[in-house]
């Protein structure tokens, strides 16, 4: 449980009614908590999921030491027919459930863990180099973290973009958005639009109102 808030008086209020009521132990400011290290400083603080990146790319036992640079080629479009089906598609399955967690923290990667996981069902040997990709680039890419300054303003920005016709299987596009409140980062997506847009301007449109909903 995390008991978080700005009055240090109510916050040792509430451990001590905790108390009384359940057997706990305090463990004092805030370190890690299921996958994700937090670190203090009198500037902010930042969150991380290092430790879980490396117990991931040790469960995935990739056969060779590369890193690569971006997590998915550009223009790339995947389809379900692409490659040969996966004899045991449990391994890919649950290496894409992984990467869906560590996008809590890694907004670089929400892109190609979207795309990804739209294969779980049926994943082909295509589909599992791509996959592979995106933990080499994670080895190579392991210390980022997201920041959030003490000094930040209360003031949202928002940018949403949206790719037309995104799906070659049924031409649907691909919206995507982040929400800034002041220097921080505190909502991001990526997902595929729920029908087919019939001009990039309303691809973009659908994207707006996406991220419109969210802000409001």
């Amino acid at each position: 449980m995390i008991i978080t808030g700005d009055d240090p008086e109510y916050i040792a209020f509430v451990k001590a009614r905790l108390r009384d009521q359940f057997l706990m132990t305090d463990l004092g400011p805030l370190r890690y908590f299921l996958g994700i290290e937090v670190s203090s400083t009198s500037d902010g603080f930042s969150i991380s999921q290092e430790k879980y990146i490396q117990d991931l790319l040790a469960r995935a036992a990739l056969a060779d030491e590369r890193t690569i640079e971006t997590p998915m080629e550009l223009h790339v479009k995947l389809r379900p027919t692409d490659g040969d089906p996966l004899p045991d598609p449990t391994r890919y399955r649950h290496l894409v459930g992984s990467l869906v967690y560590l996008a809590i923290t890694r907004p670089d990667i929400s892109y190609p863990v979207h795309i990804l996981s739209q294969f779980v069902s049926a994943p082909t040997t295509v589909h599992y180099g791509h996959l592979l990709r995106v933990l080499r680039y994670l080895r190579g890419t392991i210390t980022p973290r997201l920041f959030f300054p003490r000094s930040s303003s209360l003031q949202l920005q928002c940018y949403s973009d949206a790719t037309w016709a995104n799906d070659p299987t049924d031409r649907r596009s691909l919206s995507a958005y982040c929400v800034f409140l002041g220097g921080s980062l505190v909502a991001w997506k990526t997902k595929k639009q729920v029908a087919v847009s019939r001009s990039s301007v309303e691809a973009e449109l659908r994207a707006m109102a996406s991220v419109t909903a969210e802000v409001t």
